[in-house]
Formats: structure tokens, C-alpha cells, sequence
């Protein structure tokens, strides 16, 4: 799948802070993930991603270095300034941002001033990424950031990968839950047509959505009431006065097979009809729902 600029935009990854990167790999690997090997940043933040074969992924985002972190803000950078902003309304264990596909970033953050919905500057760095066997390559990318005015919950931004790492994550890519791909996100808002107009800018849907849900190439976005996210998934951590990114459905190729491996590492699971809920906890910023789709 390319992503366009000229298109609606896939869903490329999604960010959830966390206090500790250890306590993320711990849950995470409890859950049954693969977890990447740290990631750092040249900015004072680090990651240690899960990735799957659909091509999407989970950022998990700790601060590595306060002073380097504080000096990124002090710069203008908008990645580390949103992160701190999250933190410091939310805490330190949450889903900050929904992350889209693009090749044309610059083409993004001119649509998103025009629109009124930037959030800042365009970002551009590089990382070093190294897979399972030690081999390593360098990571590069160009973000373009959307957010409403005020907002200091949730966000939205592009990501244009310039540089694609030449490793083979085949082996981070085979998670033994039999997650294989991203189907859904869930976000909560009191008022949540008021959000259509900056998702729809987000991930360049002229149609505005239908119904709170956008449509992206490869998943699905949706915005829901707070009673009507109850209803399915239980009450959604926090009070969702503004957007609220609240949870994740993974698909998954056998439920019974996934509930067994969150029943052998006494991982709390409900189950709702076709879905397995797991809440939020240290580590796990969002409710994790696994989806049996074949």
C-alpha cells in the first residue's frame, strides 16, 4: 500500500506513553508480543516498538533524557512538546497520538494550515533500528503535525518514512497471540462531532467521515460518546471532555488460542461476544481488544 497525499491516509502507527519502557515490555511480552529492541531518539525520548505484518505498529514512548527532552521543547519540537503536554494532563501511561501514512509530509502541514489545524513545524529525524539479530540500519522520517486548538489530549500526525530500514522483521512480526495487523481505533469525545472536522483534515477524508467512523485504507477510526464506548468496551479511563484516544482492536487469527496465552500469564481478560478486552494498565496505555478476523 502507498500512501498519498492525494488520498485518505493509512494508519502507519500509534503512540502510547509510558513511564517506564521496562514496565511496557514486561506487559507487552505478557500479553504476547514481540517487542523490538530500544529505540532512541536524538531528542530525549525511546521506544521499543511491537510491529506487525500488516505493516502498521505500537510506539510505546518513555523519556530517556529529561534535559535532552526539555531542550527539544525549549527548540520547537513539536513530538516532545505534545508528549510532555500529554503527560503532564494525563500521566504518564496513555495513547497520545494516531499516527498516518504519507509520502509527502510538507503537502500535509501546508493542508493542515490551511485548514487552521497545525499543531506546529515539520519534524525531521533519524534513528538508529535494529532487529532481533543485532543487525542494524538507520531509520529516517518527516512528520507533520494536526491538532485543535486548546487540545492537549490526543493528536493527530503524518509520517513519511524517508529512509526504510534494510532489516528483516519477520521475527518481530510473529507474535505468539496471533496478532497479525491494527483493525480498529477507538477514540471517546463528549462531543464528538466536533472532532470529525480535525480527524477528517488528519487523514485528508473530504467526506468528513460517516457517522464517526473514517475509513482509513487499511483500518478503521471511530469516534464514540462516552455511554455509547461503555456499552461495549466498559467506562473509558479518564474523563474524555476533549478526544480521547481509548482503545485498539487487534485481529487475530484464533480467539480461543489468544485467551489461553492471557489465561497461562494471568493477564485479566473479559470476553464480549467476538472480542477479548484487556484494560488499560502500567505499561499498556489503551483497552487492547483482540478480534478473531481471518
Amino acid at each position: 500500500m502507498t500512501p498519498t497525499t492525494s488520498g485518505i491516509h493509512p494508519l502507519d502507527h500509534l503512540v502510547l506513553p509510558t513511564r517506564s519502557l521496562d514496565a511496557a515490555r514486561t506487559r507487552l511480552t505478557a500479553l504476547g508480543f514481540v517487542v523490538a529492541p530500544t529505540g532512541v531518539h536524538p531528542f530525549g525520548t525511546e521506544n521499543c516498538c511491537v510491529f506487525f505484518a500488516d505493516g502498521t505498529y505500537l510506539e510505546p514512548l518513555a523519556i530517556g533524557s529529561e534535559p535532552a527532552a526539555t531542550e527539544a521543547v525549549a527548540q520547537g519540537n513539536v513530538f516532545v512538546a505534545r508528549d510532555r503536554l500529554y503527560r503532564e494532563s494525563r500521566g504518564d501511561e496513555g495513547f497520545s497520538a494516531v499516527v498516518l501514512g504519507t509520502d509527502n509530509a510538507d503537502g500535509d502541514h501546508e493542508r493542515y494550515v490551511e485548514a487552521g489545524l497545525s499543531a506546529g513545524d515539520t519534524l525531521s529525524f533519524s534513528r538508529a533500528f535494529t532487529d532481533t539479530t543485532g543487525k542494524s540500519d538507520t531509520a529516517s522520517f518527516k512528520l507533520a503535525f494536526a491538532g485543535a486548538q486548546g487540545q492537549t489530549d490526543a493528536f493527530l500526525f503524518a509520517c513519511q518514512r524517508i529512509n526504510a530500514p534494510k532489516v528483516d522483521r519477520a521475527a518481530l512480526q510473529a507474535h505468539p497471540n496471533g496478532v497479525h495487523g491494527i483493525a480498529e481505533v477507538i477514540a471517546v469525545s463528549s462531543s464528538p462531532a466536533e472532532q470529525h472536522r480535525l480527524i477528517a483534515v488528519a487523514v485528508n477524508d473530504p467526506s468528513g467521515g460517516r457517522g464517526g467512523a473514517f475509513p482509513l485504507p487499511n483500518a478503521n477510526l471511530r469516534v464514540l460518546d462516552p455511554a455509547s464506548y461503555a456499552a461495549r468496551f466498559g467506562t473509558p479511563a479518564g474523563a474524555p471532555s476533549e478526544l480521547h484516544f481509548a482503545a485498539v482492536v487487534f485481529s487475530i487469527r484464533d480467539t480461543g488460542a489468544a485467551a489461553s496465552l492471557l489465561a497461562a500469564n494471568a493477564i485479566e481478560h473479559d470476553m464480549s461476544g467476538n472480542d477479548i478486552i484487556v484494560r488499560p494498565a502500567a505499561g499498556q496505555g489503551a483497552a487492547f481488544i483482540f478480534r478473531e478476523i481471518q
